[in-house]
C-alpha cells in the first residue's frame, strides 16, 4: 500500500563498471495530523431531487483510462517500460430502482441520516491498507477521512473538511469550530477499533463535524472488510461528486442501494456551489434538462441534446458521487496529492503536483524548471508560460494523463516539449498513487539532479532501478552551465573524474583530494536525481514556502525557503520591522553580519533536523533563534501530511494595515488567536506614544486588547469585522482590523 513516507536516498550503491543497481531507501512513515476549534455556521444541506418511484439502474462505474506509454522528449539510453495498471471497472450493479417522474426543483422527503453502526466482530474481519471515506454530503463539503488500517486498528488518520469541490481546506478555511477538533478527534480516534471510533465522544463547538467523521471512520472499516455484506453496494445516505474541472457538484442519495434522489449544482469560478435561488436562466434551464437524465441513466446517462457539456459534466460528478457512495470501491490508487517529474534535460525539466480522487484527477499544477531544478514561473520561455493553463485544462477535461499521447496532437503548439513533459510527470504521479506499486522502486528515464547550492547539475539516465549513464554539469559563477567547450583543462579533469566515482560507486565515491566541496556535491545531485526518479511520495511538497519567527516590539524575521525533496535549495532571510518592511542595513549591526552566516549555515545543514541544529550566532542569539524558527515553520507549510493540522502556528506574530499606520501583534497558542495588541505608528515607522493618539485610536485599542481573557478565541481572531461607535473609530478600526488580518495571515498554517 502506497503511504506518505520520508524519503531519505541511501548511500549504499552497488557497482558494476558503468551501470549499478540502485539499493532501496530507508524509508519513514509519517502520517499525523493535529489540531483546529467552534462550529458556528451551520451548513445548509443539499436537497435532493424529488424521490422517485422508478426503474432506472444507477449505471456501472465508468471506463478507466488506458494508460500510455510515454514518449521522453530526451530519449534515455534504455526506453522507460513501467506502465500503471488501468483503472478496474466497477463491476457491483445495484438492485433495479423504479422508473421515475421528475422534476428537480422539488423539494424531496428527508432521508434519514446515516450513522455509524459497526455489527461487532470477534476476530480481524478487515484487510490492511489505507482507505479514504467521506460522511454526510452538503453544500458546504463534507467531512472526509484518509485511514491506514492495520490488523483491524487505525493506524494512521488524517481527518478531511473539504471544500465545495470536495478539495480538503486549508484549516483556516474552515469554521472556527473545527480548529481544535483536528487534533482533539485524532487523538481520540488513534488505535481504536471500528466499535471503539463509533463510541468517540463529539467535540465541543464541532457537534456537526464529529458525527460526519465518525461516520466516515466507519464507512472506510466498511470497505476495508475481507468479505462484504451480501447485496450491499452503497452505503445509505447523501453523497457528494465533483467533475475534474469543477463545473458540477451532483448530490446522490441512495437507500437500500437504490438512487432515491438527485440533485445538481453548478460550481462558480470561485470554487463555491451556485444555490438554487442565485441560479442564471441558463443554469436553470441546464439544471431542468440534466437532473431527470442523471435519476433515470446515472453514470450512463446520455448527454442531452442542447446542453452537452453540461451533460457531459454532470455526468461525471455523478460517477464522482456514485465512487463514494460504493461499498465496493474499486479505485487502484490512493486518493491524495503526488508530485512527479517530466524527462529532465541540460535545459531545465517539468513537474506536475497533482490530487487524485476516485481514480480520478481533480486538481493539478505544472510547473516548468530551469537548470537549477528551480521553477522559473513567468521568466520561463514565453510560449511555455503561454501552454501552462490550456495543458492544464486538457488535463482536467481527460481526468488523468492524456492517453496515447502524440505531442503534435496533444501538445500545446509552441511548447510540445513541455507539454510532454507535463503529460508524463502526471502519469509518473498516478503510477506513485497505486495501491499495488509496480515494479521497481524508480522510473526508468532521464533524470536532472543539482546539489542544493547549485554547483553540479547531473543528468542521470535510469533503466530497471539501474544507473546506466552520467553526465556532468559545473554551473559558473553567473549561475548557468559551463558549455563542454568552454572548460578549462583542470575542469575538464575534474569532471571526468566525478563522473567515473559516481558511476562506478555511486554516492560512496572516495573525495577527490583538493576538490572536496564539489565531491560533495555531486553526490549531492545524484541524490537528488534518484529522489526525483523514486516511485515514493516524499514527504513535503517542492516550491518556496515564506513564514516567520516569533515577532516583539520591534519587529520579526523573515525566511522564505525554497525545498525539493524536502533539502533547502535557497534561502533568504530578511529582519523586518514593525511595518513588515525589510530593515535592511538599519537593522541591528549584529544582526545584519549574522543573516550572511545563518544563510550558509542553514543552507549548508540543507533539511529541517539540520537546520534545527544550527548554531546561533554571537551577538545575534535572538535573532538567529527566530530565524532558524521561521525556517521550521517553512517546513510546516511545506508537508504533504501535516504534523500539527491546525489554523495557526503557535507564538507571536505581527501584522500591518495597507497604509502602515496600525501594527497588530497577535499571540496563538493551541492554534488559536488568544491575545492582540495594537500599535499606531507614525509616517517614520515609528510606534506613536500614549499623549500621541486620538480618542477614537484610544478607543480602539482598548476595545481590541480588552475583549480577550488569554484562554480563548479571541473575540477578533475569526473574522474581524470593523466597529465604532462613531465614525472616527469605525475608520480607525477598519485599519486595525486589516492589520488583524495581516497577522493572522502571518501566523497561519
Amino acid at each position: 500500500m502506497k503511504k506518505l513516507i520520508t524519503l531519505t536516498v541511501s548511500a549504499a550503491l552497488l557497482l558494476a563498471p558503468f551501470a549499478y543497481t540502485i539499493q532501496a531507501p530507508a524509508l519513514n512513515l509519517k502520517v499525523d495530523a493535529v489540531s483546529a476549534a467552534s462550529e458556528e455556521e451551520p451548513a445548509a444541506t443539499a436537497k435532493p431531487a424529488a424521490t422517485p418511484k422508478a426503474t432506472a439502474k444507477p449505471a456501472a462505474t465508468p471506463k478507466a483510462t488506458a494508460k500510455p506509454t510515454a514518449k521522453p522528449t530526451v530519449k534515455p539510453t534504455v526506453k522507460p517500460t513501467v506502465k500503471p495498471t488501468a483503472t478496474p471497472k466497477a463491476t457491483a450493479k445495484p438492485a433495479a430502482t423504479p422508473k421515475a417522474t421528475v422534476k428537480p426543483a422539488a423539494t424531496p422527503k428527508a432521508t434519514p441520516k446515516a450513522t455509524a453502526k459497526p455489527a461487532t466482530v470477534t476476530k480481524n474481519v478487515y484487510q490492511d491498507g489505507v482507505y479514504v471515506a467521506y460522511g454526510e454530503a452538503n453544500t458546504k463539503g463534507t467531512e472526509g477521512v484518509k485511514v491506514t488500517i492495520k490488523s483491524g486498528k487505525i493506524a494512521a488518520i488524517e481527518l478531511m473538511r473539504t471544500s465545495p469541490k470536495l478539495l480538503d481546506r486549508n484549516v483556516r478555511e474552515n469554521y472556527s469550530g473545527l480548529w481544535n477538533a483536528y487534533k482533539l478527534m485524532t487523538d481520540r480516534l488513534m488505535g481504536k477499533t471500528r466499535e471503539g471510533a463509533a463510541a468517540v465522544d463529539a467535540v465541543s463547538g464541532a457537534t456537526r463535524s464529529t458525527p460526519g467523521w465518525k461516520l466516515a471512520v466507519d464507512r472506510a472499516f466498511e470497505r476495508s472488510l475481507k468479505v462484504k455484506p451480501a447485496g450491499e453496494v452503497y452505503f445509505d445516505g447523501m453523497h457528494m461528486g465533483v467533475d475534474p474541472e469543477g463545473k458540477y457538484a451532483v448530490f446522490a442519495t441512495y437507500e437500500a442501494n437504490k438512487l432515491t434522489g438527485v440533485k445538481l449544482y453548478p460550481i462558480d469560478a470561485k470554487g463555491n456551489i451556485v444555490e438554487e435561488k442565485a441560479f442564471t436562466a441558463a443554469q436553470s434551464a441546464a439544471v431542468a434538462a440534466i437532473t431527470p437524465a442523471l435519476l433515470a441513466g446515472g453514470s450512463s446517462a446520455k448527454l442531452v441534446t442542447g446542453f452537452e457539456a453540461d451533460s457531459k459534466a454532470a455526468i461525471n460528478a455523478f460517477w464522482d458521487a456514485e465512487q463514494n457512495a460504493s461499498v465496493n470501491n474499486n479505485s487502484a490508487y490512493v486518493d491524495g496529492f503526488y508530485s512527479a517529474y517530466g524527462d529532465g534535460r541540460s535545459v531545465g525539466e517539468e513537474r506536475a503536483d497533482i490530487v487524485i480522487r476516485n481514480g480520478k484527477l481533480v486538481d493539478v499544477k505544472l510547473y516548468r524548471l530551469g537548470t537549477d531544478l528551480i521553477d522559473k514561473g513567468n521568466t520561463a520561455y514565453a510560449e511555455v508560460v503561454k501552454a501552462n493553463a490550456p495543458m492544464t485544462a486538457k488535463l482536467l477535461a481527460n481526468g488523468s494523463y492524456i492517453a496515447n499521447y502524440d505531442e503534435k496532437v496533444d501538445g500545446i503548439s509552441g511548447a510540445t516539449e513541455s507539454s510532454h513533459g507535463w503529460n508524463l510527470a502526471v502519469q509518473r504521479a498516478f503510477e506513485k498513487a497505486l495501491k499495488v506499486p509496480t515494479a521497481g522502486q524508480y522510473f526508468d528515464g532521464i533524470f536532472l539532479g543539482v546539489d542544493n547550492q547549485s554547483k553540479i547539475q547531473l543528468i542521470v539516465t535510469v533503466a530497471g532501478d539501474k544507473v546506466t549513464a552520467v553526465k556532468l554539469g559545473l554551473f559558473g559563477t553567473d549561475g548557468k552551465i559551463i558549455a563542454a567547450d568552454k572548460l578549462t583543462a583542470d575542469q575538464k579533469t575534474l569532471v571526468d573524474q566525478l563522473t567515473a566515482g559516481l558511476l562506478d560507486k555511486g554516492v560512496n565515491f572516495t573525495d577527490i583530494i583538493g576538490q572536496e566541496a564539489l565531491s560533495k556535491a555531486a553526490k549531492a545531485a545524484l541524490a537528488d536525481a534518484l529522489t526525483n526518479a523514486s516511485k515514493v511520495q516524499g514527504a513535503y511538497k517542492d516550491g518556496t514556502f515564506t513564514a516567520y519567527g516569533d515577532a516583539y516590539d520591534k519587529g520579526t524575521n523573515r525566511a522564505d525557503v525554497t525545498l525539493r525533496n524536502g533539502t533547502i535549495v535557497k534561502l533568504a532571510l530578511t529582519r523586518v520591522g514593525m511595518d513588515m518592511v525589510d530593515k535592511g542595513k538599519t537593522a541591528y549591526a549584529e544582526v545584519i553580519k549574522a543573516i550572511p552566516v545563518l544563510t550558509a549555515n542553514i543552507l549548508n545543514a540543507g533539511t529541517r533536523e539540520g537546520a534545527a541544529s544550527v548554531d546561533a550566532v554571537s551577538g545575534a542569539t535572538s535573532s538567529s533563534t527566530g530565524f532558524k524558527t521561521a525556517v521550521d515553520r517553512a517546513y510546516g507549510k511545506a508537508e504533504v501530511v501535516e504534523t500539527n493540522k491546525a489554523a495557526y502556528f503557535d507564538g507571536t506574530f505581527i501584522g500591518v494595515s495597507a497604509d502602515k499606520s496600525v501594527n497588530v501583534m497577535v499571540t496563538t497558542k493551541y492554534g488559536l488567536p488568544l491575545t492582540m495588541v495594537v500599535y499606531y505608528m507614525d509616517a517614520t515607522g515609528k510606534i506613536k506614544t500614549a499623549d500621541q493618539l486620538t480618542a477614537a485610536e484610544k478607543a480602539v485599542k482598548t476595545e481590541i486588547e480588552t475583549t480577550s481573557n488569554g484562554f480563548s478565541l479571541h473575540k477578533y481572531g475569526y473574522r474581524p469585522a470593523a466597529f465604532g461607535a462613531n465614525d472616527a473609530e469605525k475608520a480607525v478600526s477598519a485599519k486595525v482590523v486589516e492589520a488583524i488580518n495581516a497577522a493572522l495571515e502571518t501566523a497561519g498554517k
